[in-house]
């Protein structure tokens, strides 16, 4: 009953939330139309990638829920490039679903596992958040430190 209660309150939640991020990207999209931004995105470059997004963006907007980091860029860019409702709405609803009941239970299920530690051996509990506190340190820092790669022409300069 646990999980249920969660995973619903989760799906309320990430609807409101994912919802909202799609909101407020159409209304960015609008007022980007009418600003002096609006030469620009009338390309019909633009207008290609706009339709293409229309069109085959829900599948992309689903699967962001299963993703870190994607998710609310996806539900913004189907906002501002004004996805249609019918084709939004059931990818929020099933990404929403899924992203509720992975985080209600594979979540629940590491908090109860972390609970547990930490009340029967502290000192394990205390190392083991350290050590992925490090490691979380260390990928940030090594992803920082990696050389940018240029932009632009990659052949060495003639002169």
């Amino acid at each position: 009953m646990e999980i249920v209660l969660t995973a619903g309150a989760l799906y309320v939640i990430v609807l409101l939330r994912a919802g909202g991020t799609f909101a407020v990207g159409w209304l960015a999209g609008a007022g980007a139309r009418r600003s002096r931004f609006a030469g620009r995105i009338s390309s019909a470059k633009f207008r290609r990638v706009e339709r293409a997004i229309q069109r085959w963006g829900a599948p992309v907007v689903a699967v962001s829920f299963l993703t870190v980091g994607f998710q609310t860029a996806a539900n913004f860019l189907a906002g501002s490039m004004r996805m249609p409702l019918p084709r939004y709405l059931p990818a929020l609803f099933i990404g929403g679903a899924a992203w509720a009941l992975l985080y209600a239970t594979a979540g629940l299920g590491a908090l109860e596992v972390l609970g547990r530690l930490f009340a029967g051996r502290t000192a394990l509990g205390v190392s083991a958040v350290a050590v992925l506190l490090l490691a979380v340190c260390g990928v940030v820092a090594y992803r920082r430190r990696r050389p940018v790669p240029p932009s632009g022409d990659t052949a060495p300069d003639a002169s």
